[in-house]
């Protein structure tokens, strides 16, 4: 193969690999992000609700809505921070870390199927004689993946909150010190709740929505598993701007959702965000718990990861 095929081949290559680029240095342009692990999917489900929003901000000078996709907290914290996106849907904890490494605000609190807080739940398999989060020092704990909230950081931040050291075990079959306790990741809720029952793990952590779901939490399942614990609510979902958006289309963009629910015409895009049900103001409340969460996030990626 020549050198100059071979150089085509090359660039053809970069230019697939590199991710769209956003318009957010145009003024006319808003970017909706989202760090994604299924951009396809994701993108069916953000666009409508770019889609309602935008024309409502044509005498703002807005003319367009795009969408940008990160792999992670890092590349997106590097788009807000380099003013490429304008406007981030995630998970509060996220979210909270968003605030603290990117210089990103807090717009409005998301509710996701009628409900916008939920909180961590520990169970075991009954009998096991865990008898609450104290009492896990040498057992293990199955986590859903780094970016969960109420499946990961929540509880790992609890853990730490009460001297009980973190210990990333290899399967398993793998064992914590006796003065630590041992985690790994298995990747859903419902792996989570399969490996307690099924004693290949001490102790799992799910949100309250989930340890309710009884397709989930199944009925056959349910005896063989009891709460040792739980935590305080915390905000389900958040709406993150950029710190420097313009105020003008931050404040419209707020009000645009506060009213979404109420408007018929928002009805579809709504439903397809992420099942939203609504938006609500960020009271003193939720921000006590949103600055609670992000010292247990900052405290978890620092001890921990």
């Amino acid at each position: 193969m020549s050198l100059r095929v071979l150089a085509l081949l090359g660039c053809l290559l970069a230019c697939w690999a590199k991710p769209a680029a956003a318009s957010s240095d145009d003024p006319h342009v808003l970017v909706l992000g989202r760090i994604s692990d299924d951009p396809k999917s994701h993108y069916e489900q953000l666009k409508p609700l770019l889609d309602y929003i935008v024309p409502r901000m044509a005498d703002l000078g807005i003319r367009k809505g795009e969408i940008l996709m990160a792999q992670n907290l890092q590349q997106m914290g590097s788009y807000l921070r380099r003013g490429r996106v304008d406007w981030v849907s995630e998970t509060s904890a996220s979210g909270m870390w968003l605030e603290a490494r990117a210089g990103a605000t807090p717009l409005l609190l998301t509710e996701r199927f009628g409900r916008n807080t939920y909180h961590t739940v520990f169970f075991a398999r009954r009998g096991s004689g865990i008898d609450g989060i104290d009492g896990m020092r040498g057992h293990s704990i199955a986590f859903q993946n780094t970016s969960s909230t109420t499946a990961y950081f929540v509880p790992a931040m609890q853990l730490l909150q009460r001297d009980l050291p973190l210990t990333l075990l290899l399967s398993p079959r793998d064992r914590p010190g006796r003065g630590d306790v041992g985690y790994l990741f298995a990747g859903s809720e419902r792996n989570i709740v399969t490996w307690v029952q099924k004693g290949l793990v001490d102790v799992g952590a799910v949100s309250s929505i989930d340890w309710d779901n009884p397709q989930l939490v199944t009925p056959a399942f349910r005896p063989d598993l009891e709460v040792i614990g739980t935590t305080p609510d915390y905000p389900r979902a958040l709406e993150m701007v950029r710190g420097s958006l313009d105020e003008r289309i931050r404040e419209r963009l707020r009000q645009l959702l506060l009213d979404a629910a109420a408007d018929p015409d928002a009805g579809t895009a709504l439903a397809q965000y992420f099942q939203t049900t609504g938006f609500a103001p960020i009271d003193a409340d939720s921000m006590r718990a949103l600055h609670e969460l992000q010292r247990g996030v900052l405290r978890v990626k620092d001890q921990v990861e």
